[in-house]
């Protein structure tokens, strides 16, 4: 079941994006929203709903047209939130300045308590035990981190008073400052300097980065329990996938709202690279007993793979064909557009046909094909998990270089070692 937001720190992001347009056309659709919403004082809500959704996609559309690409994913950022996709948290760390750096201001505040009471609790233990060794100190810090899930926070206890919103980004932080307050000693001052010395050079948007990955790693392990699912349709399948274009790669800017551009075709994700073209994404089961068969010795593709990529040629043959016209009216080039086909998954296949077998014979298809890939369900999820460790790996200073900046994750499919 959808469920569906807004509220005036939406109302208020859209506002403010009415002035990055100069576009009468793009106006208009933005009023379109304001007017679904309501106005910002004095009524009794804000408009919210499928219509809501509707109004800010349509946004985002006729900003592609125009070729305004940031403005364009900033309402299909909007339509993931009012759609209950996108955590609110994330739209105010990328276009809410004063929402930013309070949230940097908390994390400020927890990285300098847990530096302090960690400080403390070292000078505790070799006080205790002088001969006390890291794996000891480690052992420590483990037990605090295991006993984290079992605590609570009491209504005033220790003299804390937290609004519910701050009591509940605590709960969700492993209750820190509840683990640690009443550790001994506070921190030295060289330990102050080294944790000021860190925040200076601390990422602004570390924290919708954080969260932005656990959302990602919450869509793959429920795409992962889908596929994993027998029984799983093509529906229940797309529905995991849905604004998820990130697990197809770093290649694509966004996942269009639009799925039909020509009368008898309806894509299942039409992706929009960074050049303004479009990349099909044709969706099949993962249960495919004879995705691979063994024909006279030789291992070659079975029907339904042949069946899905005929469909996928027929798509790019219709959108060659309509280019001009798709151009003008959606602002999408569908001239030379490409597609991958995901199909199938190892662990469904018979016939004594091994995941490597079914690798090499896929990678051999591919080789002889210029438009269209063709990957199975394992492939894109280990792709996608490759993507995201490399991204969490990211997170960690000791992993950036010199100069500040992160080096740059593979896109395309199981090219990530």
């Amino acid at each position: 079941m959808t469920t569906f937001r807004s509220g005036f720190t939406l109302w208020k992001m859209v506002h403010e994006a009415r002035e990055l347009t100069k576009h009468p056309s793009v106006t208009e659709r933005i009023d379109a929203v304001l007017d679904i919403m309501g106005p910002a004082l004095g009524g009794t809500g804000y408009g919210k709903g499928r219509p809501l959704v509707n109004a800010l996609e349509s946004v985002a559309r006729e900003s592609l047209l125009h070729g305004d690409f940031a403005l364009a994913q900033r309402f299909q950022r909007f339509a993931a939130y009012a759609g209950g996709e996108l955590f609110l948290e994330i739209l105010e760390n990328l276009y809410d300045e004063k929402a930013r750096q309070r949230s940097e201001e908390s994390m400020r505040w927890m990285v300098a308590m847990a530096a302090d009471r960690a400080v403390a609790v070292l000078d505790a233990l070799s006080e205790d035990d002088p001969e006390a060794t890291l794996a000891d100190a480690r052992d420590l810090f483990r037990g605090i981190a295991l006993s984290a899930d079992h605590l609570g926070i009491g209504t005033g206890e220790g003299g804390i008073r937290l609004p519910v919103r701050e009591r509940r980004r605590l709960q969700q932080y492993g209750h820190m400052e509840l683990v640690l307050r009443n550790l001994p000693r506070p921190a030295s001052a060289e330990a102050a300097r080294m944790v000021g010395d860190f925040l200076a050079d601390a990422d602004a948007g570390l924290l919708a980065q954080l969260l932005e990955l656990k959302a990602r790693r919450a869509g793959l392990d429920a795409l992962r329990t889908v596929v994993e699912d027998a029984t799983s349709s093509e529906s229940a399948l797309h529905a995991r996938l849905k604004n998820q274009e990130w697990i197809f790669g770093g290649a694509y800017v966004a996942e269009l709202a639009r799925r039909q551009y020509t009368p008898d075709a309806i894509l299942d994700i039409p992706l929009l690279r960074g050049d303004g073209s479009l990349h099909v994404v044709e969706l099949k089961r993962a249960n495919i007993k004879n995705l691979v068969i063994r024909l006279d010795g030789h291992l070659m593709l079975g029907a339904p793979a042949h069946h899905a990529v005929s469909q996928a040629q027929n798509y790019l043959r219709t959108m060659d064909e309509n280019r001009e016209a798709i151009l003008t009216r959606h602002g999408v080039d569908t001239r030379r557009a490409s597609a991958t086909v995901v199909i199938g998954h190892p662990r469904y296949v018979t016939g004594s046909i091994t995941p490597q077998e079914i690798a090499e014979t896929l990678r051999t298809y591919n080789t002889h094909a210029a438009r269209i890939e063709v990957i199975t369900y394992e492939t894109l999820l280990e792709s996608a998990a490759r993507m995201l460790a490399l991204a969490s790996a990211q997170q960690d200073p000791a992993d950036r270089t010199t100069d500040g900046c992160s080096a740059p994750a593979t896109t395309r499919y199981g090219s990530a070692t």
